[in-house]
């Protein structure tokens, strides 16, 4: 065994010890009430995106708007989006997902399950996580929310720009779940 290969060991050792120390932040991301309009979007201390998990629970609050008021929803990720806003394939993405299932949304806030047709407890809250593997692309973020309706959090990706804001860059949030017990036949 050469120098190198114990320079390599004792380095590879370290990363090993330093990821299984590290600890998954998350956190709770609590509004007292949802917001009617556009500028009360805008006026919550979380639309300053200081941090990826504040930008990821607003595209929760803007992708909730979408059964009620395409272009409201639509503006409001635009404006997460930042300096990236939603192309026209994008736009008809979100359409797509929402064909028949407008409880997705609603699905990442805290109490709401299949079983009371996804309504949420309040103080409305979203719980957003990270993992080991959250930061590997620099100045990219990938966090993960939990759904009632699936098994595993699903992942949203935000992007952290050069005036310091974390701007939504992708989310797959609008993934099939559990249907609401109130329009299941077998449940």
């Amino acid at each position: 065994m050469g120098l190198f290969d114990n320079l390599k060991n004792n380095l590879k050792n370290e990363v090993n010890k330093a990821v299984q120390n590290a600890t998954n932040k998350t956190e709770n991301i609590v509004f007292s009430k949802l917001p009617d309009t556009l500028e009360e979007f805008k006026a919550l201390p979380q639309a300053a995106m200081s941090t990826p998990f504040d930008t990821a629970a607003m595209t929760v609050l803007a992708l909730c708007f979408y059964p009620k008021d395409k272009d409201l929803s639509l503006t409001m990720l635009d404006f997460l989006r930042g300096p990236r806003p939603m192309s026209g394939i994008d736009k008809s993405n979100i359409a797509d997902r929402f064909r028949s299932k407008d409880y997705v949304p609603r699905s990442y806030f805290k109490g709401a399950t299949p079983q009371n047709d996804y309504t949420p407890s309040e103080p409305y809250t979203i719980t957003v996580s990270e993992n080991q593997y959250s930061y590997e692309v620099d100045g990219m973020a990938k966090l993960f929310i939990p759904s009632g309706g699936a098994d595993s959090p699903r992942p949203i990706q935000l992007r952290k720009a050069k005036d310091g804001k974390w701007y939504l860059w992708e989310q797959l949030l609008l993934a099939d779940i559990r249907q609401p017990e109130s329009s299941n036949p077998w449940a």
